[in-house]
């Protein structure tokens, strides 16, 4: 995730008129639903895996964060240039890999620029450390396959949706043909989000089963808009206070409930303890064990 210029009101109204909110009646995730009670704690999400101790988005990063007993992993997808979904944080495939030296004249080294099978050819893991030469970028296929053999649940990013036309329907492909859009993985299991407002309503309107969450911190007065489509408002810590938090959880998202607060990147104790204090109901952190320890 990165952080994103706040969608004025007049624009939202633009994005998301004609939405009216869902029945309360609909189904939500099970425990996706913020529980009441002062005693709650965050729900703890690995951010890209545990990437303060594997390669971002990496299996090695899933097994990093199962390792340290964390179930909830956040990726984020893109699309090749022959339509394949990999896991990649970046537009450009030149931080996280070795593009550079494999493909010297191919700058900027978009990742909608290259096939699958020329992403295959990239090391993704030695720029982390030496221990992870030769890790690769990893399918969505592949990388629901791991997060599904591990038992973990997945925070999915729809990466930069603009770049991608039409790539919401093909990740519900995929997860339906992996298995993840049953009612097992859906009650429980998924959810995916995007800073897209656009794409989060696309998700929604194709499968309204799923949960869904916009990356972003709306204005208090357009947050009933978002409710239309979405079940979670998921800021960066920086932007929110506990004034905040409760606004958002007043409203009741798609499904009916309560709308949930996932902030993020929070990565040391203070801040963990910080906005745990505000009434969050989750934290997308690359250090999810201190999180974990910190708010417990």
């Amino acid at each position: 995730m990165s952080a994103r210029t706040a969608t004025t009101s007049t624009a939202v109204a633009a994005l998301l008129g004609g939405c009216v909110l869902l029945s309360a009646g609909q189904t939500q995730a099970a425990g996706q639903t913020r529980a009441a009670g002062a005693g709650d704690t965050p729900v703890v999400y690995a951010h890209r895996g545990a990437s303060a101790y594997a390669p971002e988005n990496t299996l090695a990063a899933v097994d990093a964060a199962d390792d340290l007993g964390i179930s909830w992993v956040e990726n984020d997808v893109q699309r090749t240039a022959d339509g394949v979904l990999v896991v990649m944080h970046d537009t450009t495939l030149a931080r996280t890999t070795d593009a550079e030296q494999v493909y010297p004249d191919r700058a900027p080294w978009a990742v909608k620029d290259f096939t699958a099978a020329e992403i295959a050819k990239l090391d993704a893991g030695s720029w982390f450390g030496a221990e992870f030469t030769g890790a690769r970028v990893p399918t969505l296929k592949s990388y629901l396959q791991r997060v599904e053999r591990n038992r973990q649940k997945l925070l999915l990013e729809i990466k930069s949706p603009a770049t991608y036309p039409g790539i919401e329907k093909e990740i519900l492909r995929v997860l339906r043909q992996e298995g993840w859009l049953d009612r097992g993985h859906v009650k429980h299991r998924l959810v995916v989000q995007s800073f897209g407002a656009e794409s989060v309503k696309i998700v929604h309107e194709q499968r309204p089963d799923v949960v869904t969450g916009f990356l972003g911190t709306p204005a208090v007065a357009d947050l009933p808009a978002y409710a239309a489509f979405t079940d979670q408002i998921n800021p960066s810590y920086t932007t929110i206070d506990a004034d905040y938090v409760a606004e958002v959880q007043k409203l009741k998202g798609a499904h009916g409930k309560p709308l949930r607060v996932n902030t993020w990147t929070v990565n040391d104790a203070e801040k963990a303890a910080r906005v745990a204090g505000y009434g969050v109901d989750g934290i997308i952190s690359n250090n999810p064990d201190l999180v974990r320890d910190a708010t417990r």
